[in-house]
């Protein structure tokens, strides 16, 4: 049920952002508003509180972000409160800037090494892997796991290439264990 939330209110804002052009625009302020929630738990709790009515959440609404993000902004986020789906707004927000990525052609990629990745390394990973997929542009995440003890796990999307020492050693194990057992 989230996940349909979520990509409807997140499809909604991107048809929206395609129609009026301003797809840069409410993808930045969709990323500052989405911090803006992440970083103050605070703010979130009190927005999806049962015993404080939608016009004083709609008033907040109003007050923080009137002014600071497009009048497009303000009106989702008053829409959202309005349906009672302020519960999910992270998720939609998360939503809809992933599939803005997808839009321009931004591929989000994690790569974890047993090691620190040096820039040279980094550069080299980045340039394979705009090589090998169709994005034109990637957003690089790097993250250190000692116990792969050597290559590296690169995740996109829900794509993942494993070519760590720890997994052909795991399969080099199981692959053993079905001779013994045969």
């Amino acid at each position: 049920m989230a996940k349909l939330i979520s990509k409807t209110y997140g499809d909604a804002l991107f048809e929206t952002a395609l129609e009026k052009q301003t797809m840069n625009s409410l993808f930045e302020e969709a990323q500052v508003v989405l911090e803006a929630f992440s970083q103050n738990p605070k703010l979130s709790e009190l927005m999806v509180h049962p015993k404080i009515l939608k016009e004083e959440k709609l008033q907040i609404v109003e007050e923080i972000f009137k002014g600071r993000v497009s009048d497009d902004m303000t009106g989702f986020l008053v829409i959202i409160v309005k349906k009672d789906r302020f519960g999910e707004i992270c998720n939609i927000l998360e939503y809809f800037i992933s599939r803005v990525k997808e839009y321009k052609g931004i591929g989000v990629a994690t790569v974890t090494t047993p090691m620190e990745l040096n820039e040279a390394q980094k550069s080299a990973v980045c340039a394979k892997l705009l090589e090998t997929t169709s994005y034109r542009e990637m957003e690089m995440h790097y993250q250190v796991d000692e116990a792969l003890i050597g290559g590296m796990v690169i995740r996109i999307g829900d794509r993942v290439v494993d070519s760590s020492v720890a997994t052909k050693l795991e399969e080099l194990k199981r692959q053993l264990l079905k001779i013994q057992l045969a």
